[in-house]
Formats: structure tokens, C-alpha cells, sequence
């Protein structure tokens, strides 16, 4: 949805209420929730809060409940000793059989091969409809009243062990955007089901040395133990990565999480200005891509390059 000065109010005051729509069905994920209600978090009529969550959304909101509910469910059967059908009532399905069928639509496989086995699979990710529309707006905003996120950057050095990165590549693509263009952005709900992984998934950005024939310099993936050996999903695949140094780039944490694009900003140009000479280590592009875990306002932006020691 384009957001134009003549309609600005009216596009603001949808967004707000599919926005509140979302927060409810978040913080009312293990009850049965009905369109009445939903309506009331949104302060329209339940037709017209059915129409503006589909217009802005691209899903009803029977459907987006349901992809919550599964995922909090595949997270609970991940992540607890409890039972499949205890985490099936507990996210409000009230059969084994039914919440069976669900979970394998949703994620192709039965939430008790799912407990027994947790391969990556691709939960159902979604940013707020608030922070993305904030996020468009930020970009679009030529001048800043004020600044808003932090110029300091804090930077250190992670051992990493020869482990495996999982990933998806692109074919073209070179930075986030066109990453999700082509690729989509279910990446970040499905790197992050996998209980191994050393850290968040990240945007890669493949120097030419590591690149494959016919992919893009960007791809997604997430680091995981040398030994993970479980089933991927189609497109996706693994490869080796060996012991390194890590320098890792992190931003300040910021108060509106709308901001995040100017985070990430403010790490590459600190990256850019950055001499790690000084403190005696030297960018080694081709040992391992460049990782952008993103940015949160709790955490800030965080990104991290390979290095080596000079000798």
C-alpha cells in the first residue's frame, strides 16, 4: 500500500488497526479467538477489519492465527518435554488428529516426527505491519529532524570452531532488498527453527573466492556445529566453513524499532571507516562471507567480518 500525503491519515489510521489486530492474536495466541474480537482490538466493524487485514496483509485473519499458532506450537515441540497433544491444547486445537493435520499443511511433516527429528522447517515469521510501514516511511524521509540512532559501535573478536553454514542463495540478487524480492523473506522464520544454530540467521554476502557459478553475491544462512547431518529443506544446502576469527560490529540499542534500516546504516559506514590494522588484525574476506544478523532495538545492528591475526 503506497502512503501519499493526500491519503496519509486514512492509510495510517489501517495500518494502526491490522497493527493492533496482530498484536492481539500475539498476546492471545493460546486462546480461541474470534473475529468479534479481533474487530474490537481494530475499532471497526468485523467486515471492515476482515478487508483492511487482507489488503494489507495478503491473508485473512483466520489464516494468520492459524500460522501463529502452528509455530508457537513447532517452538513449544522444539523446545519443552511436553507432549504433542498437551502443546496441541495448549494452542488451542482440541484433537491430536486435527492439530496433525494442520501442523504437517503447514510445515509438511507430522509434529511427532517434527519433536523426534526438529529439522529446519519454515515457521512463520512476520514483522509487525507498523515497524514495516515506519521502516518505509524512515528510508523515504530525505532529512532527519533529529537523530535517532546511536553512532557508537562497539567492536570484538569471536572465535569460531570449523563448523557448517546453512544457507540459501540467490541468483542475482546483491543486498537485503533484492534478496527478498527474489528469494523471499521466510528465511529468517525457517534459520531460526533450527535448535543448533550458533547464533541468528544472517543476510550473507559472498566474497568472489566462496561464490557458486550462477548464484548471487547474497544469500541467507545461519551457522551450525561441524556435525549437523539433519534433512534440508528444497533449495537450501550446507557447506564447510573452517576455524577463523570473527570481528563482530555492534550498534547501540535504539528506541523505535522503525528505525532499524538507519542501525544497519550506521554499522557499514563504521565498517567502512574502520581500520583493523591498528589493532592488529586484517579483514580475510575469503575464509567466510560477511554476516548482517540485522538489527533490533533491544540490540542494536550487529554484522561480523572475518579476520586474521597480522603476523
Amino acid at each position: 500500500m503506497e502512503i501519499s500525503e493526500n491519503n496519509a491519515q486514512e492509510a495510517w489510521d489501517k495500518i494502526n488497526a491490522v497493527d493492533r489486530m496482530q498484536a492481539y492474536v500475539v498476546s492471545h495466541i493460546r486462546e480461541e479467538i474470534t473475529m468479534q474480537e479481533l474487530s474490537n482490538a481494530a475499532g471497526y466493524s468485523r467486515w471492515h477489519s476482515l478487508r483492511i487485514f487482507k489488503e494489507l496483509l495478503g491473508m485473512t485473519p483466520f489464516e494468520f492465527i492459524r500460522a501463529v499458532k502452528l509455530t508457537k506450537a513447532a517452538e513449544m515441540l522444539r523446545d519443552t518435554p511436553k507432549s504433542v497433544i498437551d502443546v496441541a491444547m495448549e494452542v488451542g486445537f482440541d484433537s491430536h488428529d486435527g492439530f496433525t493435520r494442520a501442523f504437517k499443511r503447514q510445515f509438511g511433516i507430522t509434529p511427532t516426527r517434527y519433536k523426534d527429528e526438529t529439522p529446519a522447517i519454515a515457521y512463520f515469521g512476520f514483522t509487525p505491519i507498523k515497524y514495516y510501514y515506519l521502516y518505509v516511511k524512515n528510508r523515504r524521509d530525505a532529512e532527519m529532524e533529529k537523530e535517532k540512532v546511536s553512532k557508537i559501535v562497539t567492536t570484538y573478536v569471536v572465535e569460531r570452531p570449523a563448523r557448517k553454514l546453512v544457507l540459501l542463495r540467490s541468483k542475482t540478487a546483491r543486498c537485503y532488498d533484492t534478496f527478498c524480492e527474489e528469494m523471499g523473506c521466510n528465511w529468517h522464520a525457517l534459520l531460526g527453527s533450527i535448535p543448533e544454530k550458533f547464533t541468528s540467521g544472517a543476510l550473507l554476502t559472498f566474497p568472489p573466492g566462496l561464490m557458486k557459478a550462477g548464484t548471487g553475491i547474497a544469500a541467507a544462512g545461519v551457522e551450525v556445529p561441524h556435525n549437523y547431518a539433519k534433512p534440508l529443506p528444497e533449495g537450501y544446502e550446507i557447506i564447510n566453513l573452517p576455524p577463523c576469527k570473527m570481528m563482530f560490529f555492534q550498534g547501540a540499542p535504539f528506541e523505535n524499532e522503525g528505525d532499524y534500516g538507519e542501525a544497519i546504516g550506521t554499522i557499514f559506514k563504521a565498517i567502512k571507516a574502520y581500520n583493523p590494522e591498528l589493532y592488529g588484525y586484517k579483514y580475510a574476506p575469503n575464509i567466510a562471507p560477511h554476516f548482517n544478523f540485522g538489527a533490533s532495538a533491544e540490540g542494536g545492528a550487529i554484522m561480523a567480518i572475518p579476520v586474521e591475526s597480522i603476523k
